[in-house]
């Protein structure tokens, strides 16, 4: 993409409301929720910091450099700073806002890191039959036991010391991707609600069970479901690293599979991805063809813990073992901060009979995957990744629950690395085998 001086040219900081650009107190309390700066202690790496650069560039002060490029990069969207926040500072906005002026303006632009995001971002993640198609592939790898030779025989050794590092957080692909036009069969009277549910992308290729566990407890509780055929990723991607417009053009393609006027609700059982899509009406919000689309849309997106927690989902019955299993629960960022839930899959993992919970020491603390951010930002990400280790470790426990596939695959890969056997899960996948166990 073309550079442009950003003074000679508005861009979107430039354009936000500047409210938003102004409302930062400077109080510090982000400070301490903030882990770029609990690690760095640089006022630059804290979300005030970020924030004044931020109002520096909309008030045509300071001009998108690299290096402000690579610290709105260096911070990882974690949000703790919006909970934090007495003034209510929309940082999310801010931050996407930020990382959309750093790509319009090209001041990372390399012929490397062109190729990797034309070929990711603007390719790959915006065709589900292409994330299919590389599923299907890594699956035969995988399956083949070629992955695991590989692995053993020290093939591993002769690639790139980058690629090295990134292997291991390779997900294990789904037997069977999520079932795309499945609609619940009504008999009888039939169910009383209908949902639709978005299937994600990882999600979708790396961890099916967990929409296939989501249809059966929504079914168990009464709910009809239809997982649209034609819907495309939900583009939190695009909109997270200054795709601004490639994510408002899967937003619109999601509105037309959906037709959520027609739903009681749409349903996201990924924390990153209900982070993202509760906003198509800021998004669309200047699209005469979907803006009111768009506000119907984010009026109904639930979190299916949220949702059932709302709709006075079943309590699975008492069971008869006699020893319970130790379960922690890890909060993902974009869930308690992002949406503010955290009561509600609290509330589904407390109504499981055979587990007891232990609470996880810094439960709401990023364990450092945030999106891609354990692939750009390595270093920062392994850090993290310890530190949540460190505690999932001193629990005790045996489970751990999460709800964000990032987070699974980010924590899944620092327990192997350690020998450690811990089961990680999502909260709706613990509640249906608690109603499968019921016989």
């Amino acid at each position: 993409m073309p550079a442009h001086h950003p003074i000679m040219s508005r861009g979107f900081l430039h354009d936000l409301d500047y409210s938003v650009v102004q409302q930062c107190m400077h109080c510090g309390l982000c400070l301490p929720t903030c882990p770029t700066y609990d690690a760095t202690q640089r006022e630059a790496a804290s979300p005030r910091g970020r924030i004044a650069l931020m109002r520096a560039v909309a008030d045509n002060k300071l001009e998108v450099t690299r290096v402000f490029g690579e610290e709105m990069y260096f911070c990882l969207g974690c949000l703790a700073c919006e909970t934090a926040c007495p003034a209510g500072v929309d940082y999310a906005h801010l931050f996407d806002m930020a990382r959309a002026e750093v790509e319009r303006v090209g001041v990372l632009a390399r012929p490397k890191r062109n190729l990797i995001r034309q070929v990711t971002v603007r390719w790959l993640f915006l065709s589900r039959g292409r994330l299919r198609w590389l599923g299907r592939a890594m699956r035969l790898y995988q399956k083949s036991g070629l992955q695991t030779l590989a692995r053993r025989s020290g093939l591993m050794r002769l690639l790139p010391k980058r690629l090295r590092e990134l292997e291991p957080l390779t997900p294990a692909i789904s037997d069977r991707f999520t079932p795309l036009g499945y609609q619940t069969a009504r008999a009888g009277e039939g169910p009383q609600r209908k949902v639709g549910l978005v299937a994600g992308c990882v999600q979708d290729i790396a961890f099916a069970d967990i929409n296939r566990d989501t249809v059966e407890v929504l079914e168990q509780n009464g709910c009809g479901v239809v997982i649209p055929p034609l819907q495309e990723c939900c583009g939190s991607l695009h909109g997270h690293n200054g795709e601004w417009e490639l994510a408002r053009a899967l937003a619109r393609k999601n509105l037309d599979a959906f037709g959520a006027e027609n739903l009681d609700a749409v349903i996201i059982n990924a924390a990153g991805c209900g982070s993202h899509i509760r906003h198509y009406d800021r998004l669309l919000a200047d699209d005469p063809g979907y803006a009111e689309r768009a506000r119907i849309w984010s009026a109904k997106v639930r979190d299916i813990s949220e949702y059932l927690v709302e709709i006075g989902f079943r309590k699975p019955t008492p069971s008869s073992r006699p020893t319970k299993t130790r379960l922690a629960y890890h909060e993902a960022c974009h869930l308690v901060h992002g949406q503010k839930i955290s009561r509600q899959p609290r509330a589904i993992l407390a109504s499981l009979p055979d587990y007891e919970i232990v609470e996880l020491p810094e439960a709401t603390w990023c364990c450092g995957s945030a999106g891609i951010y354990n692939i750009t930002q390595p270093e920062m990400s392994a850090q993290l990744l310890e530190r949540k280790i460190r505690h999932v470790v001193s629990t005790g426990a045996t489970t751990l629950a999460t709800a964000n596939p990032g987070c699974a695959l980010q924590i899944i890969t620092g327990l192997r690395l350690r020998g450690m056997a811990v089961r990680v899960a999502h909260p709706v996948t613990l509640l249906a085998e608690a109603y499968r166990a019921e016989g």
